[in-house]
């Protein structure tokens, strides 16, 4: 059975020293040996930014994609190989900007992928503009009188999606970070994890200080019902999406690749797909 160490590799991270990454890529790494997984039964997709270095830096398969379509590379994944555990990544500006359109349809899907946004509410590669989730106001190089739009709630719009888990943690709570990604990777359908992982150089405002004065933990509430779909939606309106924990979880709505009849026993890469030359030339008819 494979253990943490047999998901580190010798690349040395780039990140700025105590950027919130780091701990994603130690939660991911934790939660993988947890459940059980080896390092050939995993694969990372991630898109671009800082948080899309991370697939380079885990020893399993790795495809660093492109700007905001980490999700329909992950997906394609998922559905050619089944046996797979697929992780999708990239952070607020990837996943929420030029990629929120694969993010809506990926949740209503609920094809079974586990996705991690790491979301510092800032572009930090491109050295510090606003972001989707920079919150009305922010002040940055792109935005130096303060941005006047409002920030987007990922949680919000998942749940409106139909999102079967929704998630939140934060980069510096790595015990509850790791424990879920566990609960992810271990639901069957689409799973949004957004992750708190500040940027230690360009965000001043959203600070590690700054999350943990905010934040509303989730395992602290005794009474929550993450299963409840109404009380999940109250307390993410209640709480201004500053709640980390299991937000949400439908265990009773079929996966995607599950619900097609065509695919019910077996992916892609598992079935007979050898087309002769006569069905070929008989569907190359059929697009002239």
């Amino acid at each position: 059975m494979a253990t943490l160490k047999d998901f580190r590799n010798n690349v040395k991270p780039n990140w700025c020293p105590g950027c919130g990454d780091f701990s994603v890529q130690a939660a991911i790494q934790r939660a993988a040996a947890n459940v059980g997984l080896e390092p050939e039964g995993l694969a990372i997709v991630s898109g671009i930014g800082c948080s899309g270095r991370i697939s380079g830096y885990i020893n399993a398969y790795g495809f660093h994609g492109i700007h905001g379509r980490s999700l329909p590379i992950a997906q394609g994944v998922k559905m050619a190989n089944r046996d797979l555990t697929v992780i999708a990544s990239g952070g607020d500006g990837d996943g929420f900007a030029i990629g929120m359109g694969h993010t809506v349809h990926a949740i209503r899907r609920n094809i079974d992928v586990t996705y991690i946004v790491m979301d510092n509410q800032i572009y930090g590669l491109t050295k510090g503009q606003a972001s989707p989730r920079s919150a009305e106001g922010f002040k940055t190089k792109s935005t130096p009188l303060g941005t006047i739009e409002s920030a987007i709630s990922p949680l919000e719009v998942a749940m409106a999606a139909g999102a079967t888990f929704v998630a939140q943690s934060f980069s510096s709570n790595l015990k509850q970070l790791t424990a879920v990604i566990e609960a992810g990777l271990n639901h069957k359908g689409f799973s949004l994890i957004n992750v708190f992982s500040p940027c230690v150089t360009f965000n001043k405002v959203n600070t590690y200080d700054w999350f943990k004065e905010n934040i509303v933990d989730l395992d602290e509430i005794p009474d929550y019902d993450y299963t409840n779909r109404v009380m999940a939606m109250t307390k993410i309106m209640e709480t201004n999406s500053m709640l980390t924990g299991i937000i949400y979880q439908n265990k009773d709505k079929k996966s995607y690749e599950n619900s097609i009849p065509s695919f019910a026993k077996e992916g892609l890469s598992k079935q007979d797909l050898q087309l002769s030359e006569a069905d070929f030339n008989k569907m190359l008819t059929e697009f002239k």
